[in-house]
């Protein structure tokens, strides 16, 4: 873990994040006393729902890019600008 300077950690702050964004763990220090640690978020993947779904046995997809409808869905006599006009009511 690589240790900054809050003064340091403030005055280059962006090219820090970058570092962190990267992989580096940074240990923050105040008059050489740590007080602080900042590391990279471990996000879920943008996948995350579909794979629990899966999982359960709530849906099937092969993880390919979903082709749509088969059939679209119709609606007739009124616009769908209508429609969502009249619900927001």
């Amino acid at each position: 873990m690589e240790t900054v300077g809050i003064r340091e950690l403030k005055n280059h702050l962006s090219r820090h994040m970058k570092r962190v964004c990267s992989g580096a763990r940074l240990l923050v220090t105040r008059r050489g006393r740590s007080i602080a640690t900042i590391s990279p978020v471990e996000a879920p993947s943008d996948t995350a729902w579909a794979n629990a779904l899966v999982e359960t046995g709530q849906a099937h997809w092969n993880g390919s890019k979903p082709i749509g409808a088969r059939r679209p869905v119709s609606i007739v006599g009124r616009s769908v600008s209508a429609l969502v006009l009249e619900e927001r009511q």
